[in-house]
């Protein structure tokens, strides 16, 4: 068999005991008891025209809502999205957070949207506090990395939000220990999301959709690969120097900001938890879909 063959195969193939499909989730969460701690989720948010799109990847944040009937309605959710990148880290308490279309060149529909959550300026507080080196903010909003998502997760737009920045200049591994320090909130009724991308070439992606392509790229496949055996053994440390995947991860990941996002929903969680990959797919040559669930 040839590489490119059992590397398509392999991206095809069962995930193994890490995930439940979400209509099976949601199937079995009436029979379950409320549960106190929120879960936290890793999300491939992809292009800004998931927001105005039925397809499968919509479809399964719907589903993931519906799913959630099991845990008792979140007090808030922090969002860490590839879209907020500052020098330090800032929290976002702003009582009405704008949305943000950080974006040029799409559907005047999009730039339409609307997504009219409450902020949640206590819970934002506590995790400026938690975090220690954290700034308060109300500059911020947003971006399309949540609403863009949470539009189908929470389509009432009735959970408080806010988003947490990303120090785009510190390294992996701070990135991971700063994100314990929010673990807590959890506990508190907070979902904990990060939105990004696990492989985010957006140069080789636009060169294929301009050539009429969209197969996965081998070196695509062969790091969602690699990150998704790291996620489920929960392997920090395969994530957090990625590099180890080989030549994959420079393209995979010519930059991070994509990338980190996921470190920060690792870092609220611990292997004694069930991890679900809820999703996955590789669109437009090089830009990943995998998401999953913590909790």
């Amino acid at each position: 068999m040839k590489r490119k063959d059992f590397l398509k195969l392999l991206a095809a193939a069962p995930l193994a005991a890490c995930t439940m499909k979400l209509n099976e989730l949601s199937g079995i969460t009436d029979q379950l008891p409320k549960t106190d701690k929120m879960p936290a989720f890793f999300i491939g948010h992809g292009s800004p025209t998931n927001a105005i799109e039925d397809n499968p990847f919509t479809q399964s944040l719907t589903a993931l809502g519906k799913s959630l009937s099991k845990y008792e309605l979140p007090k808030a959710i922090l969002v860490v999205s590839a879209h907020w990148l500052t020098k330090g880290t800032f929290v976002d308490v702003s009582a009405n957070p704008k949305t943000i279309h950080d974006f040029g060149g799409f559907q005047k529909e999009l730039y339409e949207i609307q997504y009219p959550s409450p902020g949640s300026p206590e819970m934002a507080k506590e995790a400026a506090k938690l975090l220690e080196v954290a700034h308060e903010s109300t500059d911020w909003g947003l971006d399309h990395g949540t609403w863009t998502l949470l539009k189908y997760i929470y389509p009432k737009a009735d959970i408080p939000v806010f988003q947490v920045s990303i120090d785009y200049n510190k390294p992996m591994s701070y990135h991971l220990e700063l994100a314990k320090k929010l673990a807590e909130l959890r506990s508190k009724g907070v979902i904990i999301l990060g939105s990004g991308n696990v492989v985010h070439n957006l140069r080789y992606s636009i060169g294929q959709m301009q050539m009429g392509k969209s197969a996965p790229a081998d070196w695509a496949l062969e790091f969602d690969k690699y990150v998704r055996q790291a996620v489920c053994d929960y392997d920090t440390d395969a994530l957090v120097n990625y590099s180890k995947a080989g030549s994959s991860s420079q393209l995979a990941v010519p930059t991070p900001d994509h990338y980190i996002p996921l470190l920060y929903t690792m870092g609220v969680g611990d292997k004694s938890e069930n991890m679900d990959i809820f999703y996955e797919q590789v669109e437009f040559g090089g830009i990943s879909m995998q998401s999953f669930q913590i909790g």
